[in-house]
């Protein structure tokens, strides 16, 4: 029996825990992250020496960006989680049906919001009132962390597509528009797949992206890259 795509895409959703416009936007900035240095390259004097050095200040640079964003992610979170379970104890502790109301409707999606009539939130929140404890904490947990590494990975590893072409491409000319051409249709193809998850238009999102790479390029250019 064949397995459908909505089973391996759940399955992949489970293990890798971070969401796919999160894993997506994660990517997208430490493409334009390394980009910033591939593009600093001048064809004209730059040497093997010198690829080097960038090719290492790039990865350097991923890599502290990959931690710092891991952090920031886990101190957001943190917050989050505290400011829900504050919200959880406002509403089991309101007597005012419409305030508990006022609380769940500036706190849920606004979408959902929006098409829950009042006596689906006064349920909502009767469930919430009913509650014999809360049942999540404040505090971090084992999810968050694996978020965090993935978060470190994307942003670090996609250094390397777009880092190769000068490792394995003596003429720096070449190896240039190579890596600016894998960097291009990387952009692309994340605002494509972006805009399949949101429902955007895919290639006028994914040109979008693209168009941004192309202004980063051309920024280098004619600051003297």
């Amino acid at each position: 029996m064949a397995i459908s795509k909505d089973f391996w895409r759940s399955r992949i959703n489970k293990w890798t825990a971070l969401d796919p416009p999160d894993r997506i936007a994660e990517g997208l900035f430490g493409l334009i992250m390394v980009l910033t240095f591939t593009c600093t390259i001048s064809v004209s004097t730059a040497g093997r020496q010198e690829v080097r050095e960038l090719l290492w200040a790039a990865l350097g640079c991923n890599l502290a960006w990959g931690i710092v964003d891991g952090i920031m992610y886990l101190m957001d979170e943190l917050v989050n989680r505290a400011h829900g379970v504050k919200l959880l104890s406002q509403i089991k502790q309101s007597e005012n049906p419409s305030e508990s109301r006022a609380l769940l409707r500036d706190n849920i999606n606004p979408v959902l919001s929006e098409v829950m009539d009042d006596d689906e939130i006064d349920h909502l929140s009767g469930k919430i009132k009913r509650l014999p404890e809360l049942p999540v904490r404040n505090t971090l947990v084992l999810k968050n962390f694996m978020v965090a590494g993935q978060i470190f990975l994307i942003v670090f590893l996609i250094t390397f597509p777009v880092s190769l072409p000068f490792l394995f491409i003596t003429d720096v000319a070449l190896a240039m528009r190579v890596s600016n051409g894998i960097a291009l249709v990387m952009l692309f193809a994340g605002g494509f797949a972006l805009a399949r998850y949101s429902g955007l238009r895919p290639v006028l999102t994914g040109l979008s992206y693209t168009a941004i790479g192309i202004l980063l390029v051309l920024m280098t250019m004619a600051l003297g890259g």
